[in-house]
């Protein structure tokens, strides 16, 4: 599509003034208009540019089918998630899996497994596999962004079935793919890296099974989440390379590899939104700008 030279001057203008995002805004609510939505050109933007907070949880549950595109369907959907998430909840009470008191992410949980025939025998309790912790962790940083529980659990129990569905084969790979870019980017880190023996000791689960949840606060980690829902598994690794890029200094100096999976397991949260933001442009670098009329 020809670039319009009037739009990107005002855009130029906005950003300049400091109202970026101003137009991006207005194009996003023409396609929130159209009827059936162009789920397309939805994920088209969502890879293109952040969501706005306001409409950020719509996107969201459009992308991942909880809601559908016709949008005069939306809010008889609305009541059947709602139903089939309180008829859940009641049978789960029933056999005694949960109570009253059940934290919200447990009850996700249990609903989870009920839905996927994995709930186990209540004579036979287990600890929970690298699967469910992965569940809980992206639960909790769910439960901090999008406060009605319904919500939070259809966006939970789509984000973990798509994310698994469309990106289980690439998970990986995903480790490969960071050594590539990193390589391009600062081959003395990643040599560093090799040498003493980090390299294979990175938190990849935290990063690539849990997609920055426990890692990144949520004001960030939803910036992520906005790529990775749209469709792209690989803004996951621009992420942890934009991370050992903004703590070289530190980590060059960190000789031992369980220092360096400590620190990156505990990363510092003041800094995150730049580290984000560096990412998504990196991302872009690498990968291109997805292009949509919209």
């Amino acid at each position: 599509m020809a670039e319009d030279p009037q739009r990107n001057f005002r855009s130029a203008y906005y950003e300049k003034v400091g109202f970026r995002g101003v137009e991006e805004k207005k194009s996003l609510e023409i396609v929130l208009k159209d009827n059936p939505l162009d789920v397309e050109k939805l994920s088209t933007f969502s890879q293109r540019f952040p969501l706005p907070s306001m409409y950020r949880i719509h996107v969201w549950k459009v992308l991942l089918g909880i809601l559908p595109p016709h949008s005069d369907s939306h809010t008889l959907v609305s009541r059947c998630r709602l139903q089939q998430f309180e008829d859940i909840s009641c049978a789960l009470t029933a056999m005694r899996f949960t109570h009253t008191h059940t934290p919200p992410t447990e009850l996700y949980l249990r609903m989870f497994q009920l839905e996927n025939q994995r709930l186990p025998r209540r004579s036979e309790p287990r600890p929970a596999d690298d699967e469910d912790e992965n569940f809980l962790a992206i639960s909790r940083a769910m439960q901090e962004i999008v406060d009605d529980p319904v919500d939070c659990y259809w966006l939970v129990r789509c984000f973990v079935n798509q994310f698994k569905l469309k990106f289980g084969d690439s998970i990986p790979h995903l480790p490969k793919s960071l050594e590539h870019f990193l390589s391009q980017e600062d081959a003395g880190l990643l040599a560093h890296l090799k040498s003493s023996g980090s390299l294979h000791s990175l938190p990849y689960r935290l990063w690539f099974r849990r997609c920055f949840a426990g890692c990144l606060p949520e004001s960030s980690l939803q910036r992520v989440w906005d790529k990775v829902i749209s469709g792209s598994c690989k803004i996951l690794v621009f992420v942890a390379v934009e991370i050992l890029l903004s703590y070289k200094i530190l980590l060059m100096g960190i000789s031992h590899p369980d220092g360096v999976y400590n620190f990156l397991s505990n990363l510092p949260q003041e800094n995150t939104d730049a580290i984000v933001t560096k990412a998504i442009d990196l991302w872009h670098k690498h990968c291109g700008t997805p292009m949509h009329a919209v």
